[in-house]
């Protein structure tokens, strides 16, 4: 191919344009770039809340694009097909992307690299998702790290790649290759009325995601150590959707924290550790790809969890009406919001898994399908860890208990009243917009009375035990 061909940067979850490996090199080298997006399987297969704020974030990234002169071509369908099409319409010698690490990514870019290498196409993909390859961080016997702690202490000396300034300019082809319409994809179609409950939540696109890290650094990481735990406070970053997407990267988020804890911001180290788990769990998941499939330990693959979603305790607990303040307010946070505090996601988790003794699949595929910041690699590491079916030094035994985790990280039900309208006299607008953003065919109103537990704190956490007790393993 001549040196003057296109170069096609294939969009995924990097919606961003500084520290993106595979956009900089493009506009260093001087030749046409054509930015491309791909509705494949992997975004048809996304839940309704995860897939409309994709659609979102991509119709964002593409006034980004235009503003420097360039554009997002659109295009559906498998994309190995896709991107050979791409090449044979543009006369592109080059198709670069940012590496995946989920399953299905893998899969799918091994052969797209190989169909494009055997038609000589320079294929390449480039890191930026995660800070440290998953193939770089070995233990001494030439393993992967099964659990965090070693893992932490292995990489949080290792040098970080400064992040990479945004292009200063992306060359334009002569002329442009057909785009598909994003209003055409209707990839917000599955959210229906809570669409618009959420959207005043959505921080959305680069600017909005670096004015989140700026704004975290300058106040809240001082406190963090705690203020990370209290649920009725704004003290997380809060930039999980814009990690999830890309819109900011982790090697940016690292620097900056780095800055804050040489600057002797106490919380610093904490929040570094949190990115670091980030990275534990895409390492998990590149190492043992089954992870969101099943058991990470197969001995728990005969241990009796409820597997029936039509059970009223699970149905209960999907529409917020466990009769567990906190637990409930947790899952209306998301229904609101789109996300859920980290604190509140392991309660919520260990009430299904362990109280009402239900399968983690359950929940794992029903955070897949509400939350706004879904993370293949966080969530299916979140729900095996809690569940006590995944990697993991703690006992696993460990039952949250709802009513203390309540009492010491809402003390004074600040968070409970306000996600939870029942039995308030005034509640607040967060309470009700639940009402609003859930189904219609849920028949639920603000006026009903609240729930009875449909299994309490206590009674939960001995049968749980007594089935650990009692298992064959």
């Amino acid at each position: 191919m001549p040196e003057t061909s296109p170069v096609i940067v294939w969009i995924r979850r990097d919606l961003r344009l500084s520290d993106h490996a595979a956009l900089h090199a493009a506009g260093q080298a001087g030749r046409p770039v054509i930015p491309v997006f791909i509705r494949d399987h992997t975004v048809d297969d996304l839940g309704a809340a995860p897939k409309w704020r994709l659609g979102l974030g991509v119709g964002h990234f593409a006034e980004t694009l235009a503003a420097k002169g360039s554009r997002l071509v659109l295009r559906a369908g498998p994309a190995r097909e896709v991107l050979e099409q791409l090449v044979d319409e543009t006369g592109a010698g080059a198709v670069w992307w940012q590496r995946a690490y989920d399953p299905a990514s893998v899969e799918r870019d091994t052969a797209v690299k190989s169909a494009l290498k055997d038609r000589g196409i320079d294929a390449q993909s480039f890191a930026g998702h995660v800070l440290f390859e998953p193939w770089t961080v070995e233990t001494k016997q030439g393993e992967f790290y099964k659990v965090y702690s070693p893992f932490w202490r292995a990489v949080h000396t290792r040098d970080v790649a400064e992040p990479l300034p945004a292009p200063d300019r992306l060359p334009a082809p002569e002329s442009w290759p057909e785009s598909d319409a994003l209003d055409d994809w209707r990839l917000g179609e599955a959210m229906r009325r809570g669409a618009a409950v959420v959207r005043p939540w959505v921080q959305l696109g680069e600017e909005a995601a670096q004015a989140r890290l700026g704004g975290f650094m300058s106040g809240k990481i001082g406190a963090y150590k705690d203020g990370c735990n209290a649920v009725a406070e704004d003290g997380t970053s809060n930039l999980s959707e814009n990690l999830a997407l890309g819109e900011i990267s982790p090697a940016q988020c690292w620097h900056a924290g780095l800055r804050a804890q040489e600057a002797g911001k106490e919380g610093a180290e904490t929040w570094l550790k949190e990115l670091v788990w980030r990275d534990f769990a895409y390492h998990l998941l590149w190492h043992t790809p089954h992870l969101p499939e099943s058991n990470w330990r197969p001995e728990w693959d005969g241990f009796p969890w409820n597997e029936d979603e039509r059970r009223k305790e699970v149905i209960a607990w999907k529409r917020a009406r466990t009769g567990i303040p906190f637990v409930d307010a947790g899952l209306r946070e998301m229904y609101v919001t789109g996300r859920m505090h980290n604190r509140a996601r392991m309660v919520v988790a260990s009430y299904l898994t362990k109280h009402l003794m239900c399968h983690w699949k359950i929940g794992l595929e029903w955070f897949e399908d509400c939350l706004i910041d879904w993370d293949p690699a966080s969530n299916s590491l979140g729900w095996q860890w809690t569940a006590g079916s995944g990697p993991d030094a703690a006992p696993y035994f460990r039952v949250f208990n709802p009513i203390t985790q309540r009492e010491r990280f809402d003390p004074d039900a600040d968070y409970v009243r306000r996600w939870i309208a029942e039995g308030q006299r005034n509640p607040p607008e967060t309470a009700l917009a639940y009402f609003d953003a859930i189904p219609e065919s849920w028949a639920m109103s603000p006026e009903d009375d609240y729930p009875e537990p449909v299994v309490g704190a206590d009674e939960g956490r001995k049968a749980a035990l007594a089935a650990y007790e009692n298992r064959d393993f």
